[in-house]
């Protein structure tokens, strides 16, 4: 990595903990510069405004957790062994980068195009997991991007409860994780979702 390069990763280290911390309107680009360690006229070497910058973190954040999700699920040789690792890899990054809620969420208001395009991006590989999981018997007859979207949704939402939302959480404080009894019932469900359905000469027997 060039000296550019590291440079370029540091102010958005420190623009992800800005964002999460004041929010996108209490946020400057001199907090963010003063937070990175270096100068506002090195700040824009790289970024054009303090929106480029924002939309530069969502993306940062998007690339990292498909990452942690892929890298977890693609060593399990079933797709429920795919599900149980990928959704621990993702309460286990949002656990360590709270940001990702924080941030993703403001981006309904600040950067619309930026959300659309990180639920996108999550989307169009699970998706694409669950129809070769269904040609190979593995997933019951469910549309693949209904189902990619509906567990894209219970991953943030049990996430959101038990990671921000914990009994021992203080509001912007340290996050908590998923219980073990909370995940075992959520891939549970998961799991009978997307089990596949019985055949008609099963259903005889």
């Amino acid at each position: 990595m060039t000296k550019g390069e590291r440079t370029r990763a540091r102010i958005l280290v420190a623009a992800e903990r800005v964002f999460a911390e004041l929010g996108f309107h209490d946020a400057s680009i001199v907090k963010i510069t003063e937070a990175a360690g270096v100068g506002q006229g090195t700040f824009y070497l790289y970024f054009t405004s303090k929106i480029e910058v924002f939309d530069e973190v969502v993306e940062d954040l998007n690339r990292r957790v498909r990452h942690a999700m892929i890298e977890a699920s693609s060593q399990a040789g079933s797709r429920i062994e795919a599900e149980r690792a990928g959704f621990r890899a993702f309460f286990e990054f949002t656990a360590e980068h709270p940001a990702l809620y924080r941030i993703v969420r403001q981006a309904e208001f600040v950067s619309p195009g930026a959300l659309r395009l990180h639920y996108t991006r999550i989307v169009e590989g699970y998706r694409d997991g669950l129809a070769k999981a269904q040609a190979a018997g593995e997933v019951g007859d469910i549309d693949p991007e209904v189902a990619a979207w509906a567990l894209m949704g219970i991953g943030e939402i049990v996430g959101m409860r038990w990671v921000l939302w914990g009994p021992d959480v203080e509001p912007g404080g340290p996050t908590s994780a998923v219980p073990p009894e909370v995940f075992d019932q959520a891939m549970t469900f998961i799991e009978r979702a997307l089990a596949p359905g019985r055949t008609e000469e099963e259903g005889r027997s």
